[in-house]
């Protein structure tokens, strides 16, 4: 592992590392006085936002008549959940949190295989091999309990275990943590079942609405029975489940959609039944969007036959010049054994050849590739290079544009991906209403999930803490007093490769708000000399 060289990194690891050893420990701060707002995040897996309507998502929409619609919102890339889940968790980008992919090959934690980044199993050995620093930065969840200020995170997904990971003890005045159906403490988990049977399985129709609804009963009738913390988040499993199985603008997944919309008037309606209304900011977001998958590629085969010494995992350790790929549906990332530049620059070439490569980032300068900063994606443990798939903005045999090539297996039966540079999957939705927040504002500005983390502080009053992240305070749509606008501005950059056939061409549209970068799209294709 190289150190790391960013001070804002050093110093989070260090303070994320004591906020968890005080958790573990039991010892909370003396409470700061009850901020006089509290914040409600639910989140809709990967929710696009042009299926937010009157019809499908009625209570959304009626949320969004009396708040802020945030028309140009974006997810971090790779713009899968995990990676998602934490930059919303903590208002950093990935090259701070250290959160880059959903499966990502990091030998410290497993010499040998790849990890899941959001498996319990995974989250105890990160922390046990960097002295509690698996996410290089403090989460909201985090800060506010250093504040002695309580939160309740409740997921259908293992992703909520981001927000908050620290073991605790079983003792009043705890914030509860509930994930895929476990609870921290496990003591927490003991009333749950009685009251509302066990965890819903996967039902062979793969649709996750059980979950999702399960959840949120454990959210509204047990964790919220002594009253609405300061911060709560809700991570609801569907779309995503759903519009993987069959694709987005699918029958099922659009009953997923009116699922989540379902559980989201659930929530509404008992924050207004408590009295809270007036005094509580909703912000409803998706960790990322989501496209139909046009073309599969299986990129480990297509190295292999190439000359590339690739594969899966790495079995006995990652011998020099060897290549582990490891899939994240849209993007691939390459690790390279010895970090070989020698490989890494063939590697590069060959990808640049393929029909069914879109952008080519590098951790060292290469011809024709963007480095891994530009997409802030630079950790101390990144791989070589990483590689977004191509897109068409073409629609589906549902009419929902943006198809996307996937690295899976011809007979993979998914039908729904995203994580690639395609405008479908990085643009997500926010929705956000509540005393703090303008009434039926269109908000063009760009944002994004590491916006909400920021947001989130300086609405609860922890404003020091918000202006030390990524992420910037979206000013424009609080109606309190709030960072100006200072400057706006679209980029476009490219990059290009000429060879004796032709030339590999690939960009990345960039807009930046204040200094904040969000990536709005970028792809690429090789272009044959003509003769």
């Amino acid at each position: 592992m190289r150190p790391p060289t960013d001070s804002l990194a050093r110093s989070a690891a260090r303070l994320a590392g004591a906020a968890l050893g005080a958790l573990a420990l039991g010892a909370l701060a003396a409470p700061e006085p009850a901020p006089a707002h509290r914040v409600v995040v639910v989140v809709f897996d990967g929710m696009r936002p042009d299926f937010v309507s009157a019809e499908t998502t009625p209570n959304l929409w009626k949320l969004a008549t009396r708040g802020v619609v945030f028309a140009h919102h974006h997810p971090v890339f790779l713009c899968s959940t995990e990676v998602n889940g934490t930059a919303i968790a903590t208002g950093a980008f990935p090259s701070h949190s250290t959160v880059i992919a959903n499966v990502d090959f990091r030998p410290r934690i497993d010499p040998q295989m790849t990890v899941a980044i959001e498996a319990p199993g995974t989250i105890r050995r990160g922390d046990e091999v960097s002295g509690g620093h698996y996410i290089a930065a403090l989460t909201v969840a985090e800060i506010l309990h250093a504040h002695g200020l309580k939160t309740v995170i409740a997921g259908s997904k293992q992703v909520a275990l981001l927000h908050d990971r620290a073991r605790r003890p079983n003792a009043p005045g705890v914030s509860p943590v509930l994930y895929e159906g476990t609870t921290l403490p496990p003591a927490a988990e003991l009333p749950l079942p009685a009251l509302l049977g066990d965890f819903p399985p996967v039902p062979d129709d793969q649709f996750k609405g059980a979950r999702d609804a399960w959840t949120t009963s454990a959210l509204i009738g047990t964790f919220w029975k002594d009253g609405l913390p300061p911060y709560t988040l809700l991570w609801l499993s569907e779309p995503d489940f759903s519009q993987h199985a069959t694709a987005p603008g699918s029958e099922q997944s659009l009953k997923a959609v009116k699922s989540s919309d379902d559980n989201l008037g659930r929530v509404l309606a008992e924050i207004d039944r408590r009295g809270l209304t007036a005094t509580t900011d909703v912000f409803v977001v998706s960790d990322h969007g989501f496209s139909t998958i046009g073309w599969k590629v299986d990129i480990a085969v297509e190295l292999s036959q190439a000359g590339f010494q690739t594969g899966r995992a790495a079995l006995g350790g990652l011998k020099p010049g060897a290549v582990v790929a490891v899939s994240n549906g849209g993007s691939t990332l390459l690790y390279v054994g010895g970090h070989d530049p020698d490989v890494c620059r063939r590697l590069a070439a060959y990808l640049q050849l393929q029909d069914w490569a879109g952008v080519v980032f590098s951790s060292k300068p290469l011809p024709g590739t963007f480095s891994l900063a530009e997409a802030h994606i630079d950790t101390p443990e990144a791989p070589d290079l990483v590689v977004s798939l191509h897109w068409t903005l073409a629609k589906s045999k549902n009419g929902t544009p943006g198809l996307q090539t996937s690295d899976l297996a011809p007979t993979a039966k998914k039908e729904g991906n995203h994580a690639s540079l395609c405008p479908t999957d990085m643009h997500n939705m926010l929705v956000a209403a509540g005393p703090d927040l303008g009434r039926g504002v269109l908000d063009t500005l760009p944002s994004g999930n590491t916006d909400i983390a920021p947001t989130v502080l300086w609405i609860l009053g922890l404003r020091k803490e918000a202006s030390k992240m990524d992420g910037r305070v979206l000013g424009e749509a609080l109606v309190t007093e709030a960072p100006p606008l200072k400057s706006y501005q679209v980029k476009r950059l490219e990059a290009s490769r000429s060879t004796m056939g032709g030339a590999w061409r690939q960009y990345l549209q960039v807009s930046e708000v204040n200094g904040v970068r969000y990536l709005d799209e970028g792809n690429g294709s090789f272009q044959p000399q003509p003769h």
